[in-house]
């Protein structure tokens, strides 16, 4: 049936832009055809721009939420010493109590509490960041192992909202914890970051490779028992999102110093997987540890886990010998500025 126009009350021009009479012209269907699959394409990528910013919210919050679990209620607490007024630990033996105790105010503003373990004859400070679901009362005796057997200062630390720290953990959090320890390092005892190794036990391979990507001369990396990235630990993800959390993955690539990476072969949280593709990736690889039998809370009971370490720590040493510090490196500034978003325990649905 041949199109009609509607009758006008007047008559127009062929030329005039109020005709509405279609255009003969072949390639007007192919015009109409595009517009409609253009519009159509742009509607579905509007919707699903939507629906994955819903997601990314969603998933980075259910994330978040599945990476920690601060002890509750607290294993130890923090007073002040009447006669000293320096802070103290408290529900921890006497004898345990005899570290330096910080509160340190981070960018977020929170207090965290921090513990500064020291040997006499220590060249190197580890900064030990722990698992998420444990806090610095229980993880006492394992610092007193670690500066007695490999002759180093531990600067520990509990994330905000664990143990006495005041606020909320969170990713970014963490990162604002690592780096006020790091400025507490400089300026209260003098250490510069060629005289420190950022240790990071599971969640806190999070901080510890923030930390470590963005110093330069740092002296050494533990990994031990790390994540790729948290969402890679719930579903095994190829490729990254914006919305997940420590991408390790990616940061570690920026990593310029020694890494050591330490896992279970039978880790039933976090699959050996991670501590292999850090290993790889990593840019200056110190020999692995990849314990055999190993789970995910259990590798310090393993002789060569102590043992190892102690080979790592005098492999440094070493390399220190070799390179000694530059003028440059004593005029250091502390971080200020940053772009941001017992072990591990991951709830599998």
């Amino acid at each position: 049936m041949k199109y009609s126009p509607p009758s006008l009350p007047f008559s127009l021009p062929p030329s005039s832009p109020l005709n509405i009479n279609p255009p003969k012209n072949k390639y007007f269907n192919l015009f109409f055809f595009l517009a409609l699959r253009k519009g159509f394409f742009l509607l579905f990528f509007f919707a699903l721009a939507k629906l994955l910013f819903a997601m990314g919210n969603v998933t980075s919050n259910v994330a978040a939420k599945l990476a920690f679990f601060p002890p509750s209620p607290a294993t130890y607490g923090v007073s002040k010493d009447e006669e000293t007024g320096k802070l103290m630990f408290t529900g921890v033996t006497p004898e345990k109590s005899m570290v330096d105790v910080h509160q340190i105010t981070t960018k977020s503003g929170n207090k965290v509490v921090a513990t500064f373990w020291k040997d006499p004859f220590a060249r190197f400070t580890l900064i030990y960041s722990h698992g998420n679901a444990a806090d610095l009362g229980q993880m006492v005796e394992l610092f007193i192992e670690l500066r007695a057997h490999l002759r180093v200062n531990v600067m520990s630390y509990d994330y905000s909202g664990y143990g006495a720290s005041t606020g909320k953990p969170s990713e970014v959090n963490t990162y604002h914890d690592i780096e006020a320890v790091y400025n507490c390092l400089r300026s209260e005892y003098g250490i510069k970051q060629e005289e420190m190794v950022l240790y990071g036990q599971s969640v806190g391979s999070g901080p510890t490779l923030y930390l470590a990507s963005r110093l330069k001369r740092l002296r050494g990396v533990v990994l031990h028992s790390a994540i790729l990235s948290g969402i890679r630990v719930l579903y095994p993800v190829k490729m990254t999102f914006w919305f997940d959390i420590y991408k390790n993955i990616e940061r570690i690539r920026h990593v310029t110093c020694p890494v050591l990476v330490i896992h279970g072969t039978k880790d039933e949280v976090v699959n050996m997987s991670h501590g292999k593709k850090l290993w790889e990736i990593s840019k200056d690889k110190y020999d692995p540890l990849w314990v055999k039998g190993g789970g995910h809370c259990n590798l310090e009971s393993y002789p060569e886990y102590i043992k190892h370490l102690r080979k790592f720590i005098n492999a440094m040493e070493k390399l220190a010998l070799n390179n000694p510090p530059t003028k440059q490196a004593d005029d250091e500034p502390s971080i200020t500025k940053t772009k941001h978003n017992c072990c591990l325990r991951f709830r599998k649905k």
